[in-house]
């Protein structure tokens, strides 16, 4: 099995474009929340997800 036999999508669904914001605070750390592009108002109520700087890791670390 080969990393891209892993990573193959098993629907037939459109992969899901995602955007970013980093959004700053006076009294916390920076966040950086994910969301669908082109979500509308109501979507981004729901669909996003929110990750702080120890969220984070260097990709080659992981590989």
């Amino acid at each position: 099995m080969t990393d891209a036999d892993f990573h193959s999508p098993t629907t037939e669904e459109p992969p899901v474009e995602l955007d970013h914001v980093t959004v700053e605070h006076d009294d916390a750390p920076a966040e950086c929340a994910i969301f669908p592009r082109g979500a509308g108002e109501d979507e981004l109520m729901t669909t996003w997800i929110s990750a702080h700087d120890d969220s984070f890791v260097d990709l080659e670390s992981m590989r």
